[in-house]
Parts: structure tokens; sequence; C-alpha cells
């Protein structure tokens, strides 16, 4: 019988290291560890390193690939026909026209590019009318066919409308010039006539009429989608997936999300890591930069300093397996248990470094939720925190990991202390203060990818809890009942900000569906 203690958390390593003691209020944490627990951790540069210039290393910066969109006004030039119809409905029904129709949207997407905040190439405008061939638009090198259906007959649309290539189409109703396309859109095109929508892809909700703001929102989704599809991820000690559900997992994100998994065994990262620990520029560099590290206002240090030192040397050999991988992508499996030991600290740290950097690092190497922490990353462009969910209570609900990263508004970081990991009090683990009102994005995949739950909160508190040490208390604005009868899989994902739309939009193009819990924010 094993007697030994057991913790259910996701992060558990069961590892036997003695219980630091901690003070009644927890305001003043401060570690005990004795010497004999951090024998060995320290690392020493030479004497002669003392005087030494701080080495200049060049990364691979983080990669964003940019959506390409291919926008098309589609139109049509009748002739006057005595005693019959002769036209359709629409503005545009001359060449001067759809040239003057040409250079206003050239500006207003030119204006909306001015607005994104990503990374998003308009091709010029091309025109297309009645009688000549749409084949080498529709074969173009783009991601996104943007159609100004003006007029032009369905067939002309149809073909523009490739289904391996996403599709988008606005319409002009008020101020005008109207498309003929803003009447018969739903009958004509989607549905063919009858009452079931059979186009091949595009549906209603890649319809947009009027607001370019509407427009810019799915590109957003669209350019997270293009980044998370084929996503190379080096995993280190290899690819998993939470619990028996998420077995699964790794061939789920190889088939459905295209990513490339990339193993990486432990018995090659561990003497990387004593080459680097032995190496003394190395560690000269990183001692510098543990040391300016913890300079920076709003850190405060609760664990030993050797533990900081170490995590910025394992952070060099993640970054050197990152550059030798041409990637920005990385993720740990028995992250605590295996880690440790060789590293002499715990990954935590280097996690939240990698995100502030705006790198994708997560740890457990859990595929369930690891997609919809790509996505949520590349649609908000800000780091993410992989979490543990509690049981929702009221409106309130904890979410917690000994890793999460302070730049959560890409920007600033939040103020911090650096304590152990907390089931194993070793190491060094980032308790993250949050913004207290922040509104955020909770993503809760299910295990087999069929149905992703999505819930717009307000951060509420920043517990300190004796639980993972990134611990925030999140009041759901929605239906929490929904959320508790629906959600499945395990971990959560969070960011600052509501990308709530974008998300569901991004799934509805691999065919994930999506409940969004959320109460309709108010107009």
């Amino acid at each position: 019988m094993n007697n030994q203690p057991h913790c259910s958390c996701s992060c558990c390593a069961h590892s036997h290291f003695r219980p630091v003691p901690l003070d009644i209020t927890r305001r003043d944490f401060i570690v005990t560890v004795s010497a004999a627990a951090v024998g060995g951790t320290m690392l020493a540069a030479t004497p002669a390193m003392a005087g030494a210039s701080l080495p200049t290393l060049t990364r691979k910066p983080p990669q964003r690939l940019t959506l390409k969109v291919q926008p098309v006004l589609i139109y049509s030039v009748p002739k006057r026909r005595e005693a019959g119809s002769w036209r359709n409905w629409g503005g545009i029904q001359t060449d001067a026209d759809a040239e003057a129709e040409k250079a206003r949207i050239t500006k207003e997407l030119a204006k909306l590019k001015s607005k994104a905040d990503f990374p998003v190439e308009f091709l010029p405008v091309a025109l297309l009318k009645d009688g000549q061939s749409p084949d080498a638009l529709a074969k173009g090198a783009h991601d996104v066919m943007l159609q100004f259906a003006a007029g032009g007959s369905h067939k002309l649309i149809e073909a523009l409308t490739q289904p391996n290539k996403w599709n988008l189409m606005f319409l002009r109703h008020d101020p005008g010039p109207v498309y003929l396309w803003y009447e018969i859109v739903s009958p004509r095109f989607l549905r063919k006539m009858v009452d079931e929508y059979t186009q091949p892809g595009m549906t209603v909700h890649d319809v947009v009429t009027d607001d370019f703001a509407d427009l810019l929102w799915r590109l957003r989704a669209l350019h997270g989608l293009k980044n998370t599809l084929g996503k190379k991820m080096i995993a280190i000690g290899g690819a998993g997936g939470w619990g028996a559900g998420g077995r699964q997992a790794p061939k789920i994100s190889r088939e459905l999300w295209k990513m490339d998994l990339v193993d990486y065994p432990y018995k090659e990262l561990a003497p990387r890591i004593q080459a680097a620990r032995a190496n003394n520029a190395v560690v000269k560099r990183c001692q510098e930069l543990a040391a300016r590290y913890l300079r920076q206002g709003g850190i405060t240090l609760h664990t030993q300093r050797p533990f900081i030192e170490n995590a910025f040397v394992l952070r060099e050999v993640f970054n050197d397996i990152l550059d030798e991988a041409g990637t920005d992508a990385i993720t740990i499996n028995s992250c605590m248990g295996t880690i440790m030991p060789m590293a002499q600290t715990t990954a935590c740290l280097v996690l939240t470094l990698l995100n502030d950097d705006n790198y994708l690092a997560f740890c457990e190497s859990d595929f369930v939720v690891i997609p919809s922490g790509v996505l949520l990353h590349y649609i908000s462009g800000l780091p993410v925190f992989l979490n543990d969910p509690t049981y929702p209570h009221g409106d309130i609900v904890t979410l917690a990991h000994c890793t999460a990263p302070r730049k959560m508004d890409g920007r600033r970081g939040e103020r911090t202390k650096i304590l152990t990991h907390f089931e194993s009090d070793y190491g060094a683990a980032p308790k993250v203060e949050m913004r207290l009102g922040q509104v955020c994005t909770n993503l809760v995949p299910d295990f087999a990818c069929k149905k992703w739950i999505g819930f717009r909160a307000k951060i509420a508190a920043n517990p300190f809890l004796d639980i993972c040490r990134s611990q925030i208390d999140v009041r759901i604005e929605g239906d929490s009942t929904a959320l508790m009868e629906k959600m499945g899989g395990f971990h959560w994902m969070m960011s600052y900000g509501d990308y709530l739309k974008e998300t569901g939009y991004a799934l509805s193009k691999l065919g994930v569906g999506w409940l969004d819990v959320s109460t309709p924010k108010k107009a």
C-alpha cells in the first residue's frame, strides 16, 4: 500500500520535500529552506569572469504570420433595353462607378489596416465584372477572399468562394451606394433558392453589412487561426493530455489543428542543462540577468536566490532549443517531477519569462488545452494564463497555477512575489497580482475538442490560498449554472480583454462547437 501523501492537483509531482513553514498572515512569506535542501544549487562564476562584460545573444524573435487578404469588387455593366427590365438593384452600374468605388474601398481598407492590432496585408483591390474570368483571383496567394458584392452573377461569386480558403463578403446599405447582393445574398447565393444553406466556404456569419468594425474582428479571428494551424511546438518530455479523456489530445492537435509536435526527450535535455551550468560565461550572464530581474519595481523575492539564477540558466537552454527548431513555442511534460533535479529549480519562472517575451510557453504538455492557448494568444496578441479551475459557486470561480505571465496586458509587469512552487515548496514560482476589475476571456476546451465553452469575467481578487501560487478569483459575467452543467475537460485558458466573438468564429472554421455563456454586453 502506498502511504505517500497524494495530491490530486494536475501539477503535483508528489516530490518528498519538507514543507516550508509559513506565517499565519502569509503577508511576509519568507522561505527558511535549510542549506541542505538547496545544497549544490548555487551557480558560481570563476574569478576570471568577475569583470567580464555581459555577453550579447541574438535570439530569433517570436513569430507572427501576416494575414493576406484579397479584396475584389464584383459588378456588372448592364445595357439599356426599351420596354423591359435591363438592370438589377444597385448603385454600381458603370465602369466609372466601379473605379470610384474601388478608390473608396482602397481608402477604407487602408484606414482599417491602421486600426488593426495584428499584421494584415490587403492586396490591391481587384475589379471583376460579368464576362471576365475569376480563376486567377480565386487561385491567388491569399488567405482570405474579401468580396465587395456590388453586383455580378452568382457564378462569379461562387467561383471566388473557394472552400479551401477563408471567405468574407462586404455589403453596402447605408449610406450606399447600395449593393445588389444586399438584397439576395441569402436566398440566391447561400441557400440556392431553397430553405437549406448549401453554399460551401461561406456562411451567414461571413457576411458583413456597412460596419468595418465587424469586418475587423473577423479578420483578427482568422489571423489567430492562421497562426495556430500548423504551429510547431517543442514538447519537452513528449506531448500529452490530462486524464483519461486527454489521451487522444496529441492526435487531435496534429490532425485537427495541424500542429507540428516535436518530442524532445529528457535524456537530451539533461546534458544540455549540465553543460550550461558548467559554462562560466552562461553562469555569469544568468547571474546578472537574475539580478536585473529582481531589481525591477513590483518584484519581491520570497525564495532562495540560486533558484532564480538557475531559472535563467534553464531559460537560456530553452531559448537555444527553440532557436535550433525555428519556433517560439514550448511545453514541458512531467515538469515538476523530472526537471527539478536536472535544473536545480522549477520551470515555473522560466515559463513566465518566456511568455513575457511573447513566446508561447506552457507547463504540463496538456494538448487538450494548449491549442486554446495558442489560438487565444494570436487572437489577442497577449500572453495567456493556463490554469487549474475550481468549482464555480455563485458567480465566482478561482483560477490558479504556479506559473503566469507578468505582462498580461503585453506591456506592463504586474506586481509579483517570487515564491516556491506550492506542492514541492522548492524552486521559483511567481504569484502574479493581476489587475482587479480587468475584463478577461476564459476558454474551457473539452477533451474531444467537439465543443468549447467561453465566458467573460472580471478579476475580483488575488487571494493567497494554499494552492498554486498565481491565483485569482474571477466574477463570471454570465450563466454560471450553464457553465457548471456543460463544462468538460480540465484546464482552462485566460487572457486579458474580451475575445469571445473572435474565438467562436475561429472555431466555426474547424467545425468545433462553441457555447458562450456570457451575458450579452450592453450597447
